[in-house]
């Protein structure tokens, strides 16, 4: 991570419960493009690190036998395992908390890992290398995200965009300039440069896909706002006192933005990298 940056256990408190609502999905082809890829068995196991709630993990789970989520997060195991039992398979899944750098905590060998918007909060060239070395012989390392380079135009949809730079606006008038992550700021963001530390760990590869968004999404205060509590620069928590305050300064900017309730948005392309463990011995 950032040098100057430590991780703590206040990085995603309290945004759990806002994720399922407030989080914009995956392209929706994103499991039938990963079996594709894969061509998983339906038999092997699959470890998801830094599995929040569960998304990435419960949208395999068809796909494998056994499903392995690793989160430090309370809030996140906690409703990981509550969706798990709602979508019935809750035998086939458990949720660990702990953080990626406890790995492998005795948690055996897997055909595929995923790291889904998550291996920049981490120590990556251990987590890296302690990854790799948890994979069978032949299993695959995949990186997820949105695709980053992306501008996804509006036109001919119903309602307003969502003002994004006006709600960072007034994130930044509460919480100040730099941008938070727990009890500590990443003036700078989060790390890149993801290629390089897999390389240097001993993966082969990578295969790149980019799974097409585009739908449209229909947007309500209440997911916008669900969106802001589920960032890690906007916590609940980092408001304090001041939350109500916040939100309703928020509803009053987003309901001058959209006087009708509803804003309209496409879903992103998703940014898939497919790794695999190098045969040659590293």
């Amino acid at each position: 991570m950032v040098a100057s940056w430590e991780w703590d256990d206040t990085l995603f408190s309290g945004t759990a419960a806002y994720y399922e609502r407030g989080r914009l999905p995956y392209a929706p082809g994103l499991a039938d493009a990963l079996a594709e890829a894969l061509r998983p068995d339906g038999k092997g196991r699959l470890l998801d690190v830094g599995c929040g709630p569960g998304t990435i993990a419960l949208s395999l789970a068809h796909l494998f036998g056994e499903i392995v989520g690793v989160d430090p997060d309370h809030g996140m195991i906690a409703e990981a395992g509550r969706r798990a039992a709602g979508r019935g398979v809750g035998q086939k899944t458990r949720w660990v908390r702990a953080r990626a750098e406890a790995l492998p905590a005795g948690l055996g060998t897997f055909a595929v890992a995923t790291f889904a918007q998550s291996f920049h909060w981490m120590d990556r060239d251990l987590v890296a290398a302690t990854v790799r070395d948890m994979l069978q012989p032949d299993g695959a390392l995949v990186h997820i995200s949105d695709l980053k380079t992306e501008h996804r135009v509006l036109g001919g949809l119903p309602h307003p965009a969502v003002p994004y730079a006006a709600v960072d606006d007034l994130v930044k008038r509460y919480l100040g300039p730099a941008r938070r992550a727990g009890r500590g700021v990443l003036p700078q963001g989060t790390p890149g440069g993801e290629a390089e530390v897999f390389a240097g760990a001993g993966f082969s590869g990578p295969r790149r896909l980019v799974v097409p968004g585009g739908q449209a999404l229909e947007r309500t205060f209440d997911d916008v706002v669900a969106w802001v509590f589920s960032m890690s620069f906007s916590a609940p928590h980092l408001f304090g006192a001041r939350q109500e305050d916040f939100e309703g300064d928020l509803r009053r900017l987003l309901r001058e933005a959209s006087p009708a309730g509803r804003f309209s948005e496409r879903g992103p392309d998703t940014e898939v990298f497919v790794w695999r463990k190098d045969s040659s011995g590293r």
